[in-house]
């Protein structure tokens, strides 16, 4: 019988002091994503192309989608409990397989990518509902909805990776369609019908955390790929201008996104008595652009490291302007949604890539990297000095 359904009850404990504390497990298991981004990074590096920009922007999609579903998952189910461990380690397993099949996904190794992937989203929701059917209904009912999702979008998953890559392309982004729809729609399935957000019982603290520590994730790639591009060039005034560059960006990205917007969010998501909404809408379609925008401002960053001078080719400008402005319109979203206000000191962020994308041919690439790193310091203090007026209004 216990094949039908866990004996044991499997999930993460509500209401108690740590209930919401993200465990070591569940960071040991983001390490396979450090990889996964630098492979995605990279794969857009050396094919920066409208072509090379599309299959990154779906590999990027297909890894943050079984990462966030993967978020979901630990949400409900304990990851201190053994077979939840277990389950993690093998979808840690079948993730590394997934992130060195990325080079070459639409290439010899598509089938490999298709297969690691279906067996991460399939197996993974098929766990989870052996481990509710006994414990938690509504999650249950909601998890036989996803699992029957997933497994129709698997059959384009595994139809792409036989495909000629020509065709694989279009396959796999109808494929990732039908998963990226399916929270829109409450999984809505023939016979089961659909859920209701209210019905998700989220830990808002837990997937606020997660959501913030997959940024750092994404930030410290950033760092890591700058630090080993700068180790290898000759080491003199120029290069370290080049190098303090992309270091300044990153801190300032990382100010944009925790000074303000995560502790607000964290607070809003904890607080509201539907917090699978929020978690639906801000961190799991919302937070895609902000890795988007990391990712492609540290292939700025590399190119900036290897090239500082001279004048900027088409692929640094907008690497650089772009990422930023990426960036800055995935924290203006989160930030909206989450307050309702349009941060005026992203708007000014916005306005200034705007401007500088008229300027940016006549600079060379060190100067334009230090003017994008410039803008987030802008649209930083900015932010700050706003949300200090707005705590410490002046007095009359």
């Amino acid at each position: 019988m216990a094949f039908f359904g866990a004996v044991r009850d499997y999930s993460r404990k509500r209401d108690e002091a740590d209930s919401a504390k993200v465990d070591f497990v569940e960071l040991f298991f983001d390490l396979v994503f450090v990889f996964a981004i630098t492979q995605i990074s990279h794969l857009l590096l050396h094919d920066l192309s409208i072509k090379g920009l599309a299959e990154s922007a779906l590999m990027l999609a297909a890894v943050w989608w079984v990462w966030v579903y993967t978020m979901w998952c630990t949400n409900w189910l304990d990851p201190t409990r053994s077979p939840v461990r277990i389950m993690l380690f093998v979808l840690m397993l079948a993730g590394l397989l997934l992130s060195t099949s990325i080079p070459t996904a639409f290439g010899e190794r598509g089938l490999v990518f298709a297969c690691a992937f279906v067996f991460m989203q399939v197996g993974r929701s098929t766990f989870t509902v052996w481990a509710l059917r006994r414990h938690n209904h509504s999650n249950y009912r909601n998890f036989q909805r996803i699992t029957t999702w997933l497994a129709v979008s698997a059959c384009f998953w595994i139809g792409g990776g036989l495909a000629e890559p020509e065709a694989r392309l279009f396959i796999w982004t109808v494929a990732l369609a039908i998963e990226v729809v399916g929270p829109a729609f409450g999984y809505w399935t023939p016979g089961l019908g659909s859920s209701s957000t209210t019905e998700w019982d989220v830990d808002g603290n837990h997937m606020a955390e997660r959501a913030a520590l997959f940024i750092i994730i994404a930030l410290g790639e950033s760092i890591l790929v700058s630090g080993a591009t700068f180790t290898d060039q000759q080491w003199n005034l120029l290069s370290f201008s080049a190098f303090l560059t992309t270091f300044v960006a990153s801190v300032a990205m990382w100010l944009i996104y925790f000074n303000v917007g995560q502790a607000v969010a964290h607070h809003k998501i904890a607080a509201t008595n539907d917090p699978g909404r929020i978690a639906r809408v801000a961190y799991t379609y919302i937070h895609i652009l902000l890795v988007a925008g990391i990712i492609v401002v540290a292939v700025s960053d590399e190119l900036i490291l290897a090239h500082p001078t001279g004048h900027s080719d088409a692929a640094t400008i907008w690497t650089s302007i772009g990422g930023t402005a990426l960036y800055l319109v995935g924290n203006l979203l989160f930030k909206l949604y989450i307050t309702g206000k349009v941060p005026l000191s992203h708007l000014i962020g916005l306005g200034l890539c705007a401007v500088l994308a008229f300027l940016a041919a006549e600079l060379s690439p060190l100067l334009l990297g230090a003017t994008t790193s410039a803008i987030l310091i802008i649209v930083t203090v900015t932010e700050y000095w706003g949300r200090a007026e707005a705590d410490h209004p002046a007095q009359s």
